[in-house]
Formats: C-alpha cells, sequence, structure tokens
C-alpha cells in the first residue's frame, strides 16, 4: 500500500538582501532537487561573471530586472519533494512597495520562513512580514537567522535576536515559532547540520520542514463545500452515467459522509448525501481539501456559487460584511466605490460603506478612519453586498473567510481580504427549508 505524501505550502520574506532566493535555490541545490540542465547553466553563469561561485538566487529570480538589480519583485513559485514530503514555495519580495505580492505568495501558506540578516537584526520590515504572517493566520514560523558566518556564527547575536521577537510577538497570533541559525550562501544549517554551531541541538530547516505537523492546519470542523460545477456527463452508453447528477468542488472544511444530511444554501434545502465520487471512485468520506462530486437524494435546483454545508458548525450569511483587506492597486481605496467581491466560487456586487482603520505596520497599531487605503496598505474596511454571502471568519476558516476585490471594468484584482466573524448565523431549523 502507498503511504500518502503531504504537501506543505510555505513562503520566505524578509528584506531586501536579506537572502531569500538564496536560501531556496540552497535548499533545491542541496536536496538534489535540480535537473541536470538547471545545474549546469548555474555553473555556466557562475564561470561567465567570474569567481567560479554558484548564484543559488538565479534559480529563483527569473525576471530580467530582479537579476540585474540583484532584488525579488515578483512572487517566483517552485516545486520540490523529499522522500518525507512534497513542497510548494513561493518566493515573495522584499520591498516595502512590493507588499501586496507578499500577501499573495502567503495567502495559502501553512508556513512562512522570515529571514534576518544576523549582522542587521530585527528591521521595520522584518515585523511587517511578520504581523502580515500573522493577519493571515500563517499557522507555522520560522525565524531564520541568516547569514550567521558574518558574526562569527556567535550564539550570544542569535539570542539578541530572537529576544528581539519575543518582546513583540506575544502582541501577534502566531502561536508555533521555530529560530533556526544558518547561512544560506555556504548551506549550513539548511539541509545538513553545520559544524560551526555546537550551540544549537535544534533540527536544520529542511528537517523543520520534513516534520512539521501540518495535518491539523485544515478546518476539520463545519462541513463547507462551494459548488463550482453542476456534473452530468450524458453518456448514453453507460446506463450509470445517463441520469447522473452531481455537485463538484473542493471540500472547504469539515468531513462529508455517505447518508449525512447537508443544507443546500442560500436555498435553505436540507437533503442527504447519496454518494461520494472521487477521482479514484466512490468512496464513503471525504475531508478537506479534497475535491469531489457529491449526489444528493434529492433533486434540487442549485448551481455554481451555492454552498453545501453540515448541519452543525453553521456559517454566517449577510449582506453587511466587515473585513481587513491589503489594497493592490495604485488608485487608492475610498468609501462608496463599488467592486465585484469573488468568494469562494461566488461573485457579488458590493459597495465599500466605511474605511474604518488602517494598520500602522511600524508600530503594528491601528490608524483610525483614514481617508483612503494606498497601495500596499493594510485596513479594515466595511461592505455591503447586492445579495447575502455565506461565510464564515477567517480566523475560523481561511478558505471561507477569504475573497478577493475586482474592479468591474478593467477585471484587475484589486484587494486581497479576510472576513471577520459573522454578526448572523444561518438558522436551518426553519421547516420551510426541509424536504
Amino acid at each position: 500500500m502507498n503511504v500518502p505524501v503531504d504537501i506543505l505550502r510555505f513562503n520566505t520574506c524578509g528584506s531586501v538582501d536579506d537572502g531569500k532566493s538564496t536560501l531556496i535555490g540552497r535548499l533545491l541545490y542541496d536536496s538534489k532537487s535540480l535537473m541536470e540542465d538547471q545545474i549546469e547553466a548555474l555553473e555556466r553563469s557562475a564561470a561567465i561573471t567570474g569567481g567560479g561561485q554558484i548564484n543559488l538566487a538565479n534559480l529563483t529570480d527569473g525576471l530580467r530586472a530582479e537579476r540585474e538589480q540583484g532584488i525579488t519583485i515578483d512572487v517566483a513559485y517552485r516545486y520540490f519533494a523529499t522522500p518525507r514530503r512534497k513542497f510548494i514555495i513561493a518566493d515573495t519580495p522584499g520591498h516595502v512597495q512590493y507588499t501586496r505580492n507578499m500577501v499573495t505568495g502567503a495567502s495559502s501558506a501553512n508556513l512562512s520562513i522570515i529571514l534576518v540578516d544576523a549582522r542587521a537584526g530585527v528591521i521595520e520590515q522584518s515585523r511587517r512580514h511578520t504581523a502580515i504572517a500573522s493577519l493571515l493566520r500563517i499557522p507555522h514560523l520560522v525565524v531564520a537567522v541568516n547569514k550567521m558566518d558574518l558574526v562569527g556564527w556567535s550564539e550570544q547575536r542569535f539570542l539578541e535576536i530572537r529576544a528581539q521577537f519575543e518582546e513583540f510577538l506575544p502582541r501577534l497570533d502566531i502561536k508555533d515559532v521555530k529560530f533556526i541559525p544558518l547561512s544560506a550562501l555556504n548551506g549550513d544549517n539548511v539541509v545538513e547540520p553545520s559544524a560551526h554551531t555546537p550551540w544549537y541541538v535544534g533540527p536544520t530547516l529542511l528537517g523543520h520542514l520534513e516534520t512539521v505537523h501540518i495535518a491539523s492546519d485544515w478546518n476539520l470542523t463545519g462541513f463547507r463545500l462551494p459548488v463550482q460545477w453542476v456534473n452530468r456527463p450524458h453518456n448514453p452508453t453507460d446506463p450509470a452515467l445517463h441520469d447522473f447528477r452531481g455537485f463538484s468542488g473542493q471540500i472547504a472544511g469539515g468531513i462529508v459522509r455517505a447518508g449525512q444530511k447537508i443544507i443546500a444554501l442560500p436555498a435553505g434545502i436540507v437533503t442527504t448525501v447519496k454518494q461520494i465520487w472521487t477521482y479514484d471512485g466512490p468512496v464513503q468520506e471525504a475531508f478537506c481539501p479534497q475535491s469531489v462530486t457529491l449526489v444528493l437524494e434529492h433533486d434540487i435546483d442549485i448551481s455554481r456559487g451555492s454552498m453545501l454545508i453540515g448541519t452543525d458548525h453553521l456559517p454566517g450569511a449577510s449582506t453587511q460584511l466587515q473585513a481587513e483587506v491589503c489594497w493592490m492597486h495604485p488608485r487608492a481605496l475610498q468609501s462608496g466605490r463599488k467592486y465585484l467581491l469573488k468568494h469562494t466560487t461566488h461573485t457579488v456586487q458590493v459597495a465599500v460603506t466605511d474605511i474604518v482603520s488602517k494598520l500602522n505596520l511600524a508600530t503594528l497599531e491601528p490608524e483610525l478612519a483614514p481617508a483612503e487605503l494606498a497601495v500596499n496598505d493594510i485596513g479594515e474596511i466595511r461592505l455591503r453586498a447586492a445579495q447575502p454571502l455565506v461565510f464564515d471568519g477567517y480566523a475560523t476558516n481561511r478558505l471561507t473567510g477569504s475573497f478577493i476585490l475586482i474592479e468591474p471594468n478593467t477585471n484587475a484584482t484589486v484587494a486581497a481580504g479576510m472576513l471577520l466573524p459573522p454578526a448572523e448565523i444561518v438558522k436551518p431549523e426553519n421547516g420551510d427549508y426541509v424536504i
């Protein structure tokens, strides 16, 4: 029997020149996750530029402007695997002006690596990126104290930086934090333990990434299935598929079992799960984040944008929304503007009714009632939707508590948002809901 290998999604962030791209390159290089042609290209580049040292950052800094300036601008995704786990890496920019890119890369991460230059210690960008990781409810954080070779592998310096972080970490909602001293350029404590840190007894970075517990990161309480499409194969040659009608999508929360009662929203109809189909065939139960097709006992009229939920741990349903957003568009956000809000598989028109506050990422304190949110600002806003939205608070469920705002005229994504807990809860006990 094949043992399933889970996937860890993580991002790297930190200030400019802290070594984010080099660290990812070192992970790929030392874990032997590169193709031969990639290694040859790195060696040719080293020969051309002189010095003979491979520039591992070139593995992720793919844009010409990134290589010319020696900075990361866009989000670069890389994939690799070890026998213990598969990995998806998002290399995100360090510049303040690319905060929106960092939010994009971190939005789906299980773990965030905050790189700190051992010489500079904790700076404003360190606090900013840690605060964003907290806002995004990333469950696990690694503080990688890089360039330890440039401070003589000083244990005292490592402890000083850890103490600086521990001063402000209690103000943030991050429960699992690991500190690791390393040198991305030389590979110390990245994949292999370093002889330069006898005072450090913890795992290497890769060792921690392979073993950090992520099974409980998914919300397995309260079944949620946003309907992506109605699955009707219409195969006249196969009697089993001739009248097949199922509702397909990715489970966004909880567990579903054959025979379980569920509610279809916003129709408010209670029905029963008859069958659960996956790519590999029928199963008796499925859980977040599996993709499934549900066949129901009753032939109900729902479509893309509807949500199937369990009868316990109910979500909210309201036209009045409150959310934290990262504004991504050069034109500032102001009250009264109308946008399209895409939430799971549902899109609805909304109007911004109020800008409650803007987060000062230097002090981590809110600034009340700002006139607008400029590009890369993070703030709290109120929205009014044209139709009720079925949702959970982002802190409860990252998949059903997140959304994006779209400018109707250009289809540009202007903001990423995190819904605050709903004030109104769905009440399915109404007898009109039941078939």
